[in-house]
């Protein structure tokens, strides 16, 4: 008897978005179809204009495709309401930001609580798993820090606390380095892959082809199409 294949977490089946600018249509995603497991470290790469923004507000439920099926966790995200979406990026997805996107009137503790506190966790609930997503930072001593007395490697920490808080099934990582030097980039870099090994699934847009190499597996977007899809070595060998 043939063993059942596991549900992917991500799957994209023939993903269109398509915008029109006057008489002009763009097609941002042209035909996306993707599956990303439990468990993957998945770095999706392309030059600005190429559409992997527009893929990973889909893939974020911050987007809806225009044509095509997204199924997150074997729930069809395609066609949801805001409500719906909002439901699904507050429960299942942890973001991290280039910018950060703390809030500095906030100390530490609160910015990580905040999508607790949205979730309608009670008080003493979202602080002890706060502190817990800061502790796995290194950041636990700084609870009562605000985000300004804070280098910009340890406001990505921050962000990356918030982003585990929820218990999320995907962190997604937008360009999580981009406003960090590389030693500090590297520090975050390094941090994900502990965070992968320890059983995170994890998708990073970038438009960096180094960056990309720290992942695992790498799906490279050219003119709005998958033009590569594969092992991390692979990719180094064809750039």
């Amino acid at each position: 008897m043939e063993q059942e294949r596991s549900t992917p977490l991500i799957d994209l089946r023939d993903i269109y978005k398509i915008y029109y600018m006057g008489d002009e249509e763009v097609r941002a995603n042209d035909g996306i179809s993707l599956t990303i497991e439990k468990g993957e470290f998945v770095a999706i790469v392309g030059k600005s204009g190429s559409g992997k923004s527009t893929l990973m507000n889909i893939i974020g439920a911050l987007d809806v495709p225009t044509e095509g099926e997204y199924y997150l966790g074997g729930r069809d995200v395609s066609d949801m309401t805001d409500n719906q979406l909002a439901e699904i990026r507050n429960t299942m997805i942890g973001f991290v930001f280039q910018q950060y996107n703390l809030l500095p009137k906030l100390n530490l503790l609160e910015n990580v609580e905040l999508p607790l506190l949205y979730a309608g966790m009670d008080t003493w609930d979202r602080r002890e798993r706060a502190m817990e997503s800061l502790e796995r930072v290194g950041l636990k001593e700084k609870w009562k820090n605000y985000p300004k007395q804070l280098s910009g490697g340890q406001q990505q920490r921050v962000s990356i606390a918030r982003a585990l808080a929820g218990n999320p099934s995907l962190i997604l990582a937008d360009e999580p380095t981009g406003a960090l030097d590389s030693k500090t980039g590297r520090e975050v870099l390094d941090f994900l892959k502990k965070l992968n090994s320890e059983g995170n699934t994890i998708v990073m847009i970038t438009h960096d082809s180094s960056i990309a190499q720290e992942a695992r597996r790498v799906v490279r977007i050219h003119d709005g199409k998958i033009n590569f899809d594969g092992d991390v070595k692979d990719y180094a060998a064809i750039i």
